[in-house]
């Protein structure tokens, strides 16, 4: 049930209203899970892919079928080792160990892991565990040699960090370190769904020839994440903004959350969104080289959204306040747009770096470097595809963000489709109301309701009901004397 605040909100946001319509009226799946065929253990799965996932069960659970269970498992591997090293409740000389080995357990169907501690919301995958080993098994080998490399990188990869002391008291050094993070966490991710991609034939294999594209998809959610949760993490007591970068701003990483710093702080979180936004244009290339629209819409979907935040938490002083994210109109919106091709796609990566760059500030001391990486987004897209409205630009005039024309014409049909919307689904709930009125009305009248001695006190002024308790008995003896004369 929407809250009050939710229905004040769409009342005043109509097209994100009409999107959220339009997503959950309009929207089919490209493949459709058929659960008919699963057997209990993999249906376990399934159970498992909703508990542990608020982003991605969705889009995993319309892939093609090919790709459906093992991309599924995968997930469940990953996020089974990410359990264990999120709980500090489990030792280091114990966790050590755990996350190096725990590729070895992918394939034994009778290990299980209780160990995490109660609160740890993820605890019943490593519980039950067994029911992924057993779906593991089952799978093509090819993609079993993928899950347990890129399992086990990421395991050793975590098991480093996780021993590193300094890390765990200080935060992360250098951007070369953050990048390193965010490699082992998703940029391996990345690697290994390409592989299970090109594996399946469902993507162009010269993607396996350009890792850097591949890295960037991880890179650009990861960092996006990290940029979003900086609140939520500080309260947390972890640290993922490098030293390197907002030592340039406050002495101590506190400070950036003081209401006297929030320039300072606003400086330094767009230096962490200009390192996110150098990986966009690789973002778009990647997905050049999907083949088929489920994986298509699995890939762009995350990265879209990603592009909108980022544009949320630019220059946005509520970062450092609370966890802020995009609404779920906007959400559903992208979902829509995401799900077509990759020309709406860079269209979505355009409409938000244009964003970016009207709240540009040029008092930031990163503002032309902003500029420039929102101008090499126009400039890739329009490598791609080409705008067919012809500009003439003033000598020497530089060409970085340009209003579309036609996006704009675009842009105002969709409202004035969204208002019209609007009224007819006004116009129906008035009907609806007044037949349901209608309606009640008439069987109150039908099972005897007196709507006369009601007119009667009308006519009389008396809007409220009688107080005293014999005072109704006198108003009906009054109306029968009168019908009596």
């Amino acid at each position: 049930m929407p809250s009050a605040a939710d229905v004040a909100y769409y009342l005043f946001h109509i097209s994100e209203l009409r999107a959220i319509i339009q997503w959950k009226t309009w929207h089919n799946p490209v493949h459709e899970r058929d659960e008919s065929k699963e057997g209990p253990d993999l249906k376990e799965c399934f159970r498992f892919l909703d508990l542990t996932s608020r982003s991605f069960a969705a889009v995993i659970k319309e892939l093609h079928p090919e790709l459906l269970v093992p991309t599924c498992l995968f997930y469940l591997c990953l996020r089974g080792l990410d359990t264990i090293e999120d709980d500090m409740t489990i030792d280091i000389a114990r966790k050590e160990p755990l996350l190096r080995q725990f590729h070895d357990h992918l394939e034994d169907e009778t290990w299980t892991f209780n160990e995490n501690g109660p609160n740890e919301k993820d605890r019943e995958l490593l519980v039950k565990f067994d029911c992924v080993a057993k779906e593991y098994n089952k799978i093509k080998e090819e993609y079993k040699v993928i899950i347990k490399d890129i399992t086990q990188r990421m395991g050793n990869g975590m098991a480093d960090y996780a021993k590193n002391a300094d890390l765990n008291a200080n935060g992360v050094k250098t951007i070369k370190d953050y990048e390193l993070y965010c490699h082992y966490v998703a940029g391996l991710v990345g690697e290994g769904l390409t592989r299970l991609f090109v594996e399946a034939k469902l993507a162009n294999p010269v993607l396996l020839q350009r890792p850097e594209l591949m890295e960037s998809m991880g890179q650009l959610l990861q960092q996006t994440n990290i940029i979003r949760d900086i609140r939520e993490d500080h309260d947390d007591k972890r640290y993922f903004w490098p030293k390197e970068v907002w030592s340039k701003y406050v002495t101590k990483f506190d400070e950036l959350f003081l209401p006297e710093n929030q320039e300072k702080a606003l400086q330094c979180s767009s230096e962490m969104v200009l390192i996110a936004l150098n990986r966009a244009d690789e973002c778009l290339f990647y997905m050049a080289g999907i083949k088929e629209q489920s994986v298509f819409n699995f890939v762009a979907i995350p990265q879209s959204m990603a592009m909108a935040t980022l544009e949320l938490c630019f220059q946005n002083p509520t970062l450092f306040e609370r966890n802020i994210k995009i609404t779920k109109g906007t959400a559903c919106q992208l979902m829509t747009e995401s799900t077509q091709n990759l020309q709406l796609v860079c269209d979505v990566f355009r409409r938000y770096a244009r964003k970016i760059h009207r709240k540009n500030n040029p008092s930031d001391p990163h503002f032309l470097e902003i500029s420039i990486a929102c101008g090499k987004i126009e400039r890739f897209i329009e490598g791609i595809f080409p705008t067919q409205t012809p500009r003439v630009l003033p000598p020497g005039a530089e060409q970085t963000v340009a209003q579309d024309s036609a996006e704009e014409a675009r842009r105002k049909a969709d409202e004035a489709e969204a208002k019209k919307d609007v009224l007819y689904i006004g116009l129906a709930i008035a009907v609806t109301l007044a037949i349901i009125s209608v309606v009640m009305i008439g069987a109150a009248w039908f099972f005897g309701a007196r709507f006369d001695l009601a007119f009667a006190e009308l006519k009389k002024g008396n809007l409220k009901p009688p107080k005293e308790p014999g005072q109704v008995e006198n108003i009906a003896s009054a109306y029968e004397g009168h019908n009596e004369l």
